[in-house]
Formats: structure tokens, C-alpha cells, sequence
């Protein structure tokens, strides 16, 4: 299927290693030209050599910068024409705050985590979402966590941010941006084979005293499909909400999890 997307111009966030390479990866294959962002330059500079290797006609820009902060969020909005207004399409993502006991938790890592995983998503899409109304497209993904269906009692501070996230797109994808072809969705991750992943495992591991490969087999199993997701089949979901045929689904939590999300809504 042809996407429709061909030159278009995306910013997609945390991009250097997992489900943002992933997304990455998948639009710059349907031609899309990508800005990617993320603060660890080596591995940025590395996905950017692979997409170009892989993707020989699109744009590829690395933007190394911390997005969760106003100087990185100005760095990549001035990438392809500034500020922001040259975007199509924008994937939000960023890494998640570490997993723990909410009693442990002060003001700080609230703030930290509410401005990594709430705050940071909706100033994007408030630098980008009026230019892309006037062009009459535009693509919004976030990156969410299927956490927010589902919580995960270790990642309180992933909870809260996100469904913050949550019920702020909930109303924004409502607003007159919708009938100017603007669609913004929320993409909600189960359980992918990525660093964050193993994380997370790493967490319950040090809570319960078990082995991260005994933590890692519970989670298979309890996972319909067996197995971990990969970035790349979570990319392709990705560029599918950013699509043209995609064009009537907007205000959606798009739940990736191989089946693991027991409930029927």
C-alpha cells in the first residue's frame, strides 16, 4: 500500500534505538524525510547513517538534543524551516521515568516525569499543529505506554504523566484541527523487545528477588502472542496513523501489545 506520504517531513522524537528508530525506520521507507532527535549523539549519528543507507532518497537529520527541555525542543523545531511550522507529521516519544515505589518519589521526579511524558508531547504539538491545519495535513503520534490501559504498579510516575497526556489529546483531536485534516493519536506500546523494556524487567526483578530472564518468561506467557513486540512491526503502525488512509482515525489509543490487554473496550 502506498502511504501517500512520500516527502512529507517528520520529527520523531527519541529516535535513535527503539520504538522511535522503529518509526523512524518505517517512514523513511514510505519516502518520508525525517528530523531525528535524541540526546545520545553517537547513536544518533549511527541511526541517521542507517536510514540514509537504507532510505537513499529521503532527507535524513540528526538533531542531538534533550526535547524534554525548551533549547532542545528549539533545536529541532528549526530544523526543517522553524519553528515547526514545516512538519507534517511529529512522533512524540520519550524515555520513561524509572520505575520504583511511589513512596520514594518526591516533587522533583513528578515534575521530571510530567515534563518528559505530559508536558514536552503537548508543547509540540502546540508549535506544530496550526501550521499543519493551514496546509490542510498533518500527523500527530505519541507515544504513549499500553500503562496507561493497563497500569503497572512499579511505573506510577509513567501512569500519571501519560494518562495526563491521554485525556489532554482525548480533547485537542476533537477541536476544529479535525476538519482540517489534522488527525493526533496516541500509540500505546506493550511489551517490545527494547532497552526500556528491559528496564522495567530489571525493576520487578530487584523488587520480588527473581532473575530478569525468570521475569522476562512470566511476561511471555502472559503475552497471547508469546513474544515481545519488535520496533520495526510498531513503526509500521506508526506510519500507517500517519498515512492518508488513516486520515478518519484521530483522538484513538491504539493499543500494541500482542494481545495482552485483557479488557474488550
Amino acid at each position: 500500500m502506498d502511504l501517500g506520504i512520500k516527502g512529507k517531513w517528520a520529527l520523531v522524537c527519541g529516535a535513535s534505538k527503539g520504538l522511535g528508530l522503529g518509526c523512524a525506520q518505517a517512514l523513511a521507507a514510505e519516502g518520508v524525510n525525517v528530523v531525528l532527535v535524541a540526546r545520545g549523539a553517537r547513536d544518533l549519528e549511527a541511526a541517521a547513517a542507517e536510514l540514509r543507507a537504507a532510505s537513499p532518497g529521503v532527507s535524513v537529520l540528526g538533531v542531538p538534543a534533550d526535547i524534554t527541555t525548551p533549547e532542545g525542543r528549539a533545536a529541532a523545531l528549526s530544523v526543517a524551516g522553524g519553528p515547526g511550522t514545516a512538519f507534517d507529521i511529529v512522533v512524540n516519544n520519550a524515555g520513561g521515568p524509572p520505575p520504583g515505589d511511589f513512596r520514594a518519589w518526591d516533587r522533583d521526579a513528578w515534575i521530571k516525569a510530567l515534563d518528559a511524558n505530559m508536558l514536552t508531547p503537548i508543547e509540540l504539538i502546540k508549535a506544530t499543529v496550526d501550521g499543519m491545519a493551514q496546509r490542510g495535513f498533518g500527523r500527530i503520534v505519541n507515544i504513549t505506554s499500553g500503562a496507561v490501559k493497563a497500569p503497572i504498579d512499579i511505573l506510577g510516575l509513567s501512569n500519571g504523566a501519560r494518562s495526563g497526556l491521554t485525556g489532554f489529546v482525548a480533547g485537542v483531536a476533537r477541536s476544529p484541527i479535525a476538519a482540517q485534516g489534522v488527525t493526533v493519536n496516541n500509540l500505546l506500546p506493550g511489551a517490545f523487545d527494547t532497552d526500556r523494556l528491559r528496564v522495567t524487567m530489571e525493576g520487578a526483578a530487584n523488587k520480588t528477588g527473581q532473575s530478569v530472564d525468570a521475569i522476562a518468561e512470566v511476561r511471555r506467557k502472559a503475552i497471547p502472542a508469546r513474544r515481545f513486540g519488535t520496533p520495526q512491526e510498531f513503526g509500521a503502525v506508526c506510519a500507517f496513523l500517519c498515512s492518508v488512509q488513516a486520515g478518519y482515525i484521530t483522538g484513538q489509543n491504539v493499543l500494541a501489545d500482542g494481545g495482552a490487554y485483557p479488557g474488550t473496550f
